[in-house]
C-alpha cells in the first residue's frame, strides 16, 4: 500500500458488496423517479428509511454472492436480511438481478454474458431457495400459468416438492416467467437493459442520484413497467411509459408526474430494479461518487 505523503495510509478502495450496497443506496436517493419511493415520496407503509435498512441488510447475501456461494442461497439470505425492517419488501427484485452480478463482479469479469452464464448454470437446490425467499416478505406477482399451480412463488416453501419433482433450476423457473416479468427477462436476456442503462449513467454528467432519476425515466418510457401491469394492468403500464416519455420531452414535469403516480398507486418496481442493477454494473465500471 503507497503512502499519501502524510504518514497516513490511503482508505481502501470499496469492494464488490460495497459497490452493491452503494447502488441500492443511490437507487433509492434518485429524486424524482415517479411512483417509487425516494428522497421526496414516500408510501403510507413503505419509506425512505426502510430502502436504507434494507440496503443495509442484505449485506451477507450479497457477499455470498461474491464468495461464490449458490446463486439462490445468496439470493433468499440477501432477502432475509433486507425484510429486518418495518416497510416489508423494499428490494426484492433489485437484490434477484443484483446476485448474479456481483458473482460475475467478483469472479473479474463483469459482463452480461459472464452473468448470464452464472444465472444458466443455476440448480433446482437454488430454485428451492428462491422460493424460500417469498416466505419473508410479500411480493406482487401475477397468477400462474395454467396448470402451474403447484408452482405459485406465493405458496414458498410448500411449492419446493413440485420444483423438485420437476426438477427446475432457478434459470428454468426464470425462463418461464420472461415474457411477463422484467427481472427475469434479465436473467434469461444477459442482462441487457441492466449494462444499457449503466452506459448511459457513465454518459450522464452531474450528481449522480440525478443521473439515477433520468435512467429510471428513460427505462420507464423506453419499456412498460411489468410490475405495474401485474399491480394493475397492461394498459396502465403502457399509459404510464407514455407519460414517462412526456416528461423527458418537457411536456410533464418530472416531479409533478411523481405525485401524481404515487396518487393514482403507480409503482414501476421493476424499472427501479433495474436502475439499481445499472447504479452496480457503472460503480464497477468507474462511476465517481
Amino acid at each position: 500500500m503507497t503512502s499519501t505523503g502524510s504518514g497516513v495510509e490511503p482508505p481502501p478502495g470499496r469492494t464488490v458488496v460495497d459497490d452493491a450496497q452503494l447502488a441500492l443506496l443511490l437507487e433509492v436517493a434518485g429524486t424524482p423517479k415517479p411512483g417509487n419511493v425516494d428522497r421526496a415520496h414516500d408510501y403510507d407503509d413503505l419509506r425512505f428509511e426502510h430502502f436504507l435498512a434494507g440496503g443495509i441488510g442484505a449485506r451477507r447475501g450479497l457477499e455470498l454472492a461474491a464468495d461464490g456461494k449458490r446463486l439462490g442461497r445468496a439470493f433468499e439470505r440477501a432477502v432475509a436480511g433486507m425484510s429486518q425492517q418495518r416497510g416489508g419488501n423494499s428490494q426484492f427484485g433489485a437484490l434477484l438481478v443484483l446476485t448474479p452480478l456481483v458473482r460475475a463482479a467478483a469472479e473479474g469479469e463483469l459482463s452480461g454474458e459472464r452473468a448470464g452464464e452464472f444465472a444458466e448454470a443455476t440448480t433446482v437446490a437454488d430454485a428451492a431457495d428462491f422460493f424460500r425467499a417469498f416466505e419473508h416478505v410479500d411480493v406482487a406477482v401475477d397468477d400462474p400459468p395454467e396448470g402451474m399451480d403447484a408452482l405459485d412463488v406465493r405458496r414458498g416453501a410448500e411449492a419446493i416438492p413440485a420444483v423438485e419433482e420437476r426438477e427446475l433450476t432457478l434459470y428454468d423457473v426464470m425462463e418461464r416467467s420472461a415474457e411477463v416479468d422484467g427481472i427475469a427477462r434479465e436473467w434469461t436476456g444477459e442482462f441487457e437493459r441492466s449494462f444499457d442503462a449503466a452506459e448511459r449513467l457513465l454518459e450522464l454528467d452531474g450528481p449522480v442520484p440525478d443521473r439515477a432519476a433520468r435512467v429510471f425515466l428513460e427505462l420507464l418510457a423506453e419499456e412498460p413497467d411489468t410490475f405495474v401491469a401485474t399491480k394493475h394492468d397492461r394498459e396502465t403500464a403502457e399509459r404510464a411509459s407514455e407519460r414517462a416519455a412526456a416528461a423527458l420531452a418537457g411536456d410533464t414535469v418530472p416531479a409533478a408526474l411523481a405525485d401524481e403516480f404515487v396518487a393514482e398507486g403507480i409503482n414501476p418496481g421493476t424499472t427501479a430494479d433495474l436502475t439499481a442493477a445499472a447504479l452496480f454494473v457503472a460503480l464497477e465500471r468507474g462511476l465517481d461518487v
